[in-house]
């Protein structure tokens, strides 16, 4: 189709083989991702391609099934066990992005794969992305970086987007998805790294930690006890009861807090945790209120005049969420009045693209210097996820979603697009084409697809849709080079065409 990517794949030989355990794991997404990190950590596999490195693009596509398979050793498993690594039919080498300073981790795990990469320390603009984007089949980004509608337009070669953190807002995930391009998060690696945070600015902003040392660095002794208490025995209200609001609740009571919790769903507590009927009814009580939802309309402004008006006098708000889900200036007003005693802050609506001095200033939302200059506030940089252990988890995870989806097609985790996956191709598995087809979710889309596969022996299937995108998976056995090339060339001439890849 015109608007679709009309392209499969090839790519240059690997020196790296799969991760470990993939045998083991049958192709499921959990038995994969254990032995992505297993190789991660270890690299304990030996590959030997049976084509000579430096071989064309048309010596690979007339030996489509021979010349671009390659062996693995693994010892102790016989060839029915051994998943093949499959290589893209009919193109060149996969060229990746990233962006923002990813995980030096990542960045050798999809080197060792065979990829060319090319990685960047900070972000791109969307006109730097309009104009360098269409050398790309995958990118990889953190949260400052904007893959707009228009930058998925000037993609033709993109597949995949990893971002390297939990949101995805910084994507138009329908464009992409639209696009026939997969896009793949880390919901929960950082989770412990937040939770921590929560904890050690819950502590310094009720013994007034931050204002303290400021004064001791100009020179002030101002040793008072006036204002200042233990965490113990105070109610920690957690407005989203997820992966790192649960973690947090566990780590509080063991510190003596008690816990209540509000959450849009009714969710199992933890320990002693208790779950509220309302927000209001949490803010009511809350010694400390700390928030963990993602940035969706209905969060927008969520805590407002009006609702810290609710909380008690003498609380505090800390938010690691979303910067759009606390009204700063309501926000500002509260702590000038002393009605709360003190307010934790890590994001913010709009924060600078890059670190730099004199970046966090009036000129960026209008309201900074008001908010520096309130009293026992602490401020970071978007840093609630920014520790070693954490972006080291987020590398490991989307790595691994970006070679699944790239070297085997499985989508399962994205966040945009049908969740298929199959069993891996066995090196027992001779002449067998596995075909990834992404196309638009219409009538007769898979009685075409079929009428094409109907004449071939499909050994496995599945198919999915998600909104207007479906996905289809299926691997063909007993089929020659001849057999490759016609079915690529009838499948992306459908109507319902997004993007077909043939990996053998």
């Amino acid at each position: 189709m015109e608007n679709g990517h009309s392209q499969a794949f090839h790519r240059a030989p690997a020196s790296v083989s799969p991760p470990t355990g993939f045998a083991q794991g049958q192709g499921s997404f959990s038995g994969m991702m254990a032995a992505g990190q297993t190789h991660a950590r270890q690299g304990s596999m030996s590959l030997s391609p049976q084509s000579p490195p430096g071989s064309s693009t048309a010596a690979a596509v007339n030996g489509v099934l021979s010349a671009r398979s390659r062996a693995v050793s693994i010892p102790g498993h016989s060839a029915a066990q051994v998943p093949k690594m499959l290589t893209p039919f009919d193109m060149g080498d996969i060229r990746i992005l990233l962006l923002e300073n990813v995980s030096q981790g990542a960045v050798d795990m999809l080197r060792q794969q065979g990829y060319q990469v090319d990685f960047h320390k900070g972000a791109w603009s969307e006109e730097e992305l309009c104009e360098k984007i269409h050398n790309y089949h995958a990118i990889g980004i953190r949260s400052k970086t904007k893959l707009t509608a228009k930058v998925f337009r000037k993609a033709p070669k993109l597949l995949v987007v990893g971002c390297f953190c939990i949101g995805t807002n910084q994507v138009d995930l329908t464009a992409a998805a639209k696009a026939g391009v997969a896009v793949f998060n880390s919901p929960f690696a950082n989770s412990r790294s937040v939770a921590e945070l929560v904890i050690g600015e819950m502590i310094a902003l009720s013994r007034q930690l931050v204002d303290r040392a400021a004064e001791m660095r100009t020179g002030e002794w101002n040793k008072v006890s006036k204002g200042c208490y233990e965490v113990r025995g105070k109610v920690l209200g957690i407005v989203g009861y997820g992966h790192i609001g649960s973690q947090l609740s566990v780590l509080a009571e063991a510190m003596g807090m008690s816990v209540i919790y509000h959450d849009v769903l009714p969710l199992m507590p933890l320990g002693s945790a208790r779950q509220t009927e309302s927000l209001n009814e949490l803010l009511a009580h809350a010694d400390f209120v700390t928030l963990h939802v993602p940035e969706l309309p209905e969060t927008k402004n969520m805590m407002g005049a009006a609702q810290l008006a609710q909380m008690k006098k003498g609380a505090y708000l800390l938010n690691n969420a979303r910067g759009t889900v606390v009204d700063i200036p309501a926000l500002i007003d509260s702590l000038q009045s002393g009605h709360l005693a003190g307010a934790a802050v890590d994001v913010y609506p709009r924060e600078p693209k890059a670190n730099a001095k004199d970046s966090f200033v009036d000129g960026l939302n209008g309201w900074e210097s008001r908010l520096r200059a309130c009293p026992n506030v602490i401020l970071t940089p978007h840093i609630g996820g920014s520790t070693e252990e954490a972006q080291r988890m987020i590398g490991i995870e989307v790595a691994n979603a970006l070679i699944r989806y790239i070297n085997y097609g499985g989508s399962v985790g994205s966040v945009n697009f049908p969740e298929v996956d199959l069993r891996v191709i066995t090196e027992a598995d001779s002449r067998v084409v596995r075909i990834c087809y992404v196309h638009q979710n219409q009538p007769g889309s898979l009685r075409a697809i079929n009428d094409i596969l109907g004449s071939h022996n499909v050994d496995k299937q599945h198919t999915d849709s998600f909104k207007d995108v479906a996905y289809l998976m299926a691997d063909i056995s007993g089929v020659d080079d001849d057999d490759v090339r016609d079915l690529y060339d009838k499948i992306t001439k459908t109507d319902a065409n997004i993007l077909t890849r043939l990996l053998s």
